[in-house]
């Protein structure tokens, strides 16, 4: 393909079963790679043979990439379909993309994820499609790395407020999936156990919520308010104090409301939603109840251990006073708050000074002392990673025997529950 590219393109639009082969297959990485660049997803290839591409585009390929997501059952081929259908987001032919951002094409890929007999598979991919929709920048993840990174990116697909419109109507639906009060299974842990666990899907539709609040959308904010996405998104915050993953994409969903230019989200975050309250509350407690009704449930006979939320809690305090020094709205509820006022002096303040590593006596060159930080923690906080996708990857790496053959047949068992949520 890299080296007789027109000559082998010209042969597949003269057997165009070829094609339909390749997505038969798709399961299989070196095939995903494949079609990537014969569907034009590598811009080194589409920049220099357009025309000979040109047929390809009128054919249906990304519907029938999208339907693998209806016709199999494999976690492979979920992953591999998505990832073909991202590189199209970040990379597209102009008719592909047009195809790929239509409500139709959204609408097709929320049929296949919202079947309630399909693996939980489905839905975590098409997600990831729909999230790499709104933010094409956005780092993916999977065995597909090491290809990507070789090929440079052209013009991103940008979604259309129809597009945003289109992935609304399933909404409530998804949200629908949030509710943990009818899961029947039960996770045990080191400090007890989860009834249920989040699972991989719940955190995709968290990450999901996260993502639709910064394309800028009055119409998708206005939604996420009316059904009470975010607020529901910082209850599980608190519901599961040990989910980093978690805590990291609601820390998310909360600074874009508060950073948001719409007074009306700073609103719900700081009354409907009580963030404030449920910090206070959760940091005074500081350990796990044993009386909370939760899915987070702790060991019997056992002193409950610490929650593993604070740090997260801390950088949203910290936020809230930041830019309450230029939001009179943020400002105003935080000075009513005699609660809120005496915590920030006595424990927050406090808290900021012990944590401060250029206070510490560790023997760090001085010169590191004048900076805000440094290089690893700048790069760390430039990007956002699919944590979802990089449990995954873990568990890939037991799949493949990159540990010892010890730890694979027990990994091989949590990989058969993985897609039913039960990692987490």
């Amino acid at each position: 393909m890299l080296r007789k590219t027109a000559p082998l393109m010209n042969y597949v639009q003269e057997h165009p079963e070829i094609v339909v082969q390749l997505v038969d297959l798709i399961g299989i990485t070196s095939v995903m790679e494949v079609l990537i660049r014969l569907i034009g997803a590598d811009e080194t290839i589409y920049s220099n043979y357009a025309d000979t591409m040109q047929w390809l585009e009128n054919t249906d390929v990304l519907g029938m990439i999208a339907d693998k997501f209806s016709s199999s059952d494999s976690p492979e081929v979920h992953a591999n379909a998505a990832e073909i259908l991202c590189a199209v987001t970040r990379c597209a032919p102009p008719s592909l993309a047009a195809k790929i951002c239509s409500p139709s094409f959204v609408g097709r890929l929320f049929c296949h994820a919202l079947e309630g007999s399909r693996p939980k598979s489905v839905l975590v991919h098409s997600l990831s499609v729909c999230i790499s929709l709104l933010d094409p920048k956005r780092l993916a993840s999977a065995s597909y790395q090491a290809f990507r990174s070789n090929v440079s990116h052209g013009a991103l697909v940008t979604a259309s407020p129809e597009t945003v419109d289109g992935m609304l109507e399933s909404l409530g639906n998804l949200l629908n999936l949030l509710d943990t009060s009818t899961a029947e299974n039960v996770l045990p842990t080191t400090y007890g156990c989860l009834r249920p666990p989040l699972g991989k899907h719940r955190l995709k539709i968290v990450e999901f919520i996260s993502v639709l609040l910064t394309v800028g959308s009055e119409t998708a904010e206005q939604e996420l308010i009316s059904q009470s996405a975010i607020k529901r998104s910082i209850d599980l915050f608190f519901e599961y104090p040990y989910n980093n993953f978690l805590h990291h994409h609601v820390e998310n969903i909360i600074v874009s409301c508060l950073e948001g230019k719409r007074t009306e989200l700073v609103e719900h975050v700081l009354n409907e939603c009580d963030i404030v309250g449920k910090i206070l509350a959760a940091d005074k407690l500081s350990s796990l109840s044993t009386e909370s009704n939760g899915p987070t449930v702790p060991s019997e006979g056992k002193t409950p251990s610490k929650i593993g939320n604070v740090g997260h809690m801390t950088r949203i305090a910290n936020k809230l006073i930041q830019l309450g020094n230029s939001n009179s709205t943020i400002q105003t509820h935080l000075q009513g708050n005699s609660e809120w006022v005496e915590w920030q002096t006595d424990v927050l303040v406090r808290r900021n000074e012990v944590e401060n590593v250029y206070h510490w006596a560790c023997g760090r060159p001085t010169s590191l002392h004048d900076r805000g930080r440094d290089s690893d923690d700048d790069d760390f906080r430039d990007r956002d990673y699919d944590v979802a996708a990089l449990a995954n990857n873990l568990s890939q790496a037991f799949r493949y025997g990159i540990y010892s053959n010890d730890d694979i047949e027990e990994a091989q068992g949590s990989l058969e529950r993985d897609d039913e949520g039960c990692l987490f």
